[in-house]
């Protein structure tokens, strides 16, 4: 990852597409794919600017972050912090048992297409059924809809399935008001995705290196800056509107790549 533009490109990207229900671990595959960026150095830069997008997040919901740890000590075991960690834990235990497979195999543009394709299909049916439930808060979502929440999220471990979609989706199915499941999509992603970013760079801590510091921190300022404006944006659409366009994107996108594989117009690999 010499060159700065990809870096900074691969980072609003990683920022543009971590917190909308388009899979930006399958956005990222598909481009660096498309760009010839294989081998452990790009899989751990991946990885890295993720701790980006996550603390832009972190910074967008501080004060609710924030209240969330000073209720603890009072509320406990009925506290919004146990609820997340009850939405954590589904992920957690799929996610280790699937991690080296999903790792080896699934990596790949084609793989992805197909989960976008599936996943978009889903979005839209969701939404033709989804009727406008009462408005709750975040903290209101019950322990029960929290690890249903959970079990919704851990399907995300396939790629270009998308974290942010199967909470967001898998919070519509259950009955929870478009403006909450993306917020409660939010807040689940902060203990799942520094989780999931520290168990792989602990497997390879020797690919962080002197050398490759520069390309990290260029590529974590782009995905913070970009994943900060995309969660503000996401907002403020859900406020007014249906995911059915990001359904319809995930289908054609995925059907592009499908089809530049068939025809053999583009030489998709794995990366």
């Amino acid at each position: 990852m010499d060159n700065t533009i990809t870096v900074i490109l691969i980072g609003i990207l990683e920022g543009l597409t971590e917190f909308l229900p388009i899979s930006s671990t399958g956005h990222l595959i598909i481009a660096s794919s498309l760009l010839s960026l294989n081998g452990a150095e790009v899989k751990a830069f991946l990885v890295v600017i993720q701790l980006g997008a996550i603390l832009a997040v972190c910074w967008h919901q501080r004060l609710t972050i924030f209240n969330t740890f000073k209720e603890l000590p009072a509320k406990k075991w009925d506290s919004f912090a146990a609820k997340i960690a009850a939405a954590f834990i589904p992920t957690a235990c799929i996610g280790l048992i699937f991690h080296d497979v999903v790792k080896t195999y699934l990596f790949s543009p084609i793989s992805v297409s197909c989960a976008l394709i599936l996943g978009g299909i889903i979005i839209i049916v969701v939404e033709n059924k989804n009727k406008l439930p009462r408005e709750i808060q975040p903290e209101e979502i019950t322990v029960s809809q929290a690890i249903k929440i959970g079990f919704f999220q851990s399907l995300a471990i396939f790629p270009g399935v998308s974290r942010s979609g199967a909470t967001i989706i898998g919070g519509l199915s259950i009955g929870l008001p478009r403006k909450t499941a993306t917020l409660f999509s939010f807040l689940l992603a902060i203990p799942t995705m520094f989780a999931a970013t520290a168990f792989d760079l602990a497997k390879t801590p020797e690919l962080i290196t002197g050398s490759a510091l520069p390309a990290l921190l260029v590529g974590f300022c782009a995905a913070f800056i970009t994943a900060l404006l995309t969660v503000k944006v996401l907002i403020r659409f859900v406020s007014k509107h249906s995911f059915k366009p990001f359904g319809y994107y995930r289908i054609l996108f995925g059907l592009i790549i499908l089809m530049t594989w068939n025809f053999d117009l583009i030489n998709w690999q794995s990366i």
